[in-house]
């Protein structure tokens, strides 16, 4: 597993954002840094980016990964020294959540440390979205035994649920000391 490096009170953590492009990652993941570090206009990521903020006396690296097709296959790269993932659906995304559903797939099949998943539904204020636990059964949540997982409803617009998802995955890291 990636190592929990501490630095004082604080331990530093390595996590990987992926899901399908304009599921709402790196909008998530401004809405956690420090309000002067926030970027008013979020553009698509191209390839991957790293955005480091502290939350729950956590240090976090976070690897913010494209979700376009062409770039999808970096995500595995990281794997080998990361502490968690955090996995965006689109909830609003009908059509696209079976390609979601396979991108997990292989992202289960090849991290193999079987560190913590987070799965953000996001765009919950969007009318006809996949409640969080519609989005667990579309993607199959319910069949992943071997490593603990949390589903959280959000808009990262309004930044709801970001936090709520964030404290459980700081607890379990915080376990794995």
């Amino acid at each position: 597993m990636g190592s929990v490096l501490s630095s004082g009170k604080k331990k530093k953590v390595k996590i990987v954002c992926c899901g399908l492009d304009n599921s709402g990652k790196t909008t998530i993941i401004n809405s956690l840094k420090a309000k002067k570090a926030q970027v008013a206009d979020v553009t698509p990521t191209v390839g991957f980016s790293v955005e480091e903020f502290e939350k729950e006396n956590l240090l976090f690296s976070v690897f913010d990964m494209s979700g376009q097709g062409k770039f999808r296959n970096l995500w595995e790269s990281f794997y080998d020294d990361i502490n968690a993932v955090v996995f965006v659906i689109d909830a609003a995304d009908r059509v696209r959540m079976t390609v979601a559903k396979n991108e997990l797939d292989l992202l289960l099949e090849k991290e193999k440390k079987n560190i913590p998943i987070l799965f953000f539904a996001n765009k919950q204020d969007i009318q006809g979205s996949l409640s969080a636990q519609e989005c667990s059964d579309v993607m199959g949540l319910g069949e992943i035994k071997d490593r603990s997982f949390n589903i959280v409803g959000t808009n990262a617009l309004k930044n709801t649920g970001i936090d709520v998802g964030v404290k459980w995955l700081s607890g379990e890291l915080n376990k794995k000391q």
